[in-house]
């Protein structure tokens, strides 16, 4: 491809990853990507130990270079506007998981979602959730059974201490998206 694709790239509230995600976002930017910032309610609003939301909203917009899309009527206006070639969201939490599942589309990334998938368009997952290998295991197989969905490989992050829970290595987002736009998965899923 030449010309890099333009990509929302939605962030949920797994706040926790927010430091490594932004690293790969800005080295997606610096790589040519134009993306289109998005942010879950709680991500655009909730201060955390791992920070202030208004300060990874700031670096976010600054890496983008355009402002954040923060509610479902800016997400609405994606998916007739065509201006994504694919989502990523990462990281997708299992509350985000529970949703797409379901075909619920009531806050602004599963909003932004619906419309990237409207438009036949990829979306590409990286989970972030202490339960997925126990509540959010059943969401995480209907969408690999789906067609338009795409997982960054995943594995448990603390097998000893945290035996459900399951993160996406965030570096192999690039190499994830650019598969997806192939209509592939990048193998292997399960690290």
């Amino acid at each position: 491809m030449d010309k890099k694709p333009r990509i929302g790239f939605a962030l949920c509230g797994s706040f926790c990853t927010f430091k490594s995600v932004i690293t790969e976002m800005e080295q997606m930017a610096q790589d040519g990507y134009e993306i289109y910032p998005i942010l879950s309610e709680h991500a655009a609003q909730t201060d955390t130990r791992f920070g202030a939301a208004a300060d990874f909203r700031d670096r976010i917009e600054q890496i983008c270079g355009r402002p954040a899309i923060t509610t479902m009527t800016q997400a609405e206006a994606l998916g007739p506007g065509k201006c994504m070639d694919a989502i990523v969201v990462a990281p997708c939490t299992g509350s985000t998981l529970g949703k797409l599942a379901g075909g619920i589309s009531d806050t602004t990334v599963t909003f932004a979602v619906k419309g990237c998938l409207r438009n036949e368009r990829p979306v590409v997952l990286a989970l972030s959730t202490n339960d997925a290998l126990a509540g959010s295991a059943a969401n995480i197989g209907a969408l690999l059974a789906r067609r338009g969905y795409y997982f960054v490989p995943f594995g448990q992050d603390d097998p000893q201490a945290k035996p459900r829970s399951a993160i996406a290595d965030v570096r192999l987002i690039p190499q994830t998206l650019e598969a997806a736009l192939e209509g592939r998965q990048i193998q292997p899923i399960l690290l």
